[in-house]
């Protein structure tokens, strides 16, 4: 039951992190006025933070998904 309601909570975060994500128009650099992009990295702090959260919690996800599925197994 509770890695169910986790899976839950890791798939809508999961959702509004990659809405948050910078398409081909603006992003989260954007909304809070770092539109300007600087020459050294390619992208702001910001996005690559986002970058950084939204992998870990693809991985959890994944890792409710593989725990999820080997609980069925034992149970069935």
């Amino acid at each position: 039951m509770g890695f169910s309601i986790a899976l839950i909570v890791f798939s809508l975060l999961l959702m509004l992190l990659v809405l948050m994500h910078k398409g081909k128009g603006g992003g989260l650099s954007d909304m809070f006025g770092g539109g300007m992009q600087s020459s050294v990295g390619g992208s702001s702090v910001a996005e690559r933070n986002l970058d950084r959260i939204t992998v870990v919690v693809g991985l959890l996800w994944f890792a409710c998904i593989v725990v999820l599925g080997l609980l069925m197994k034992v149970t069935s």
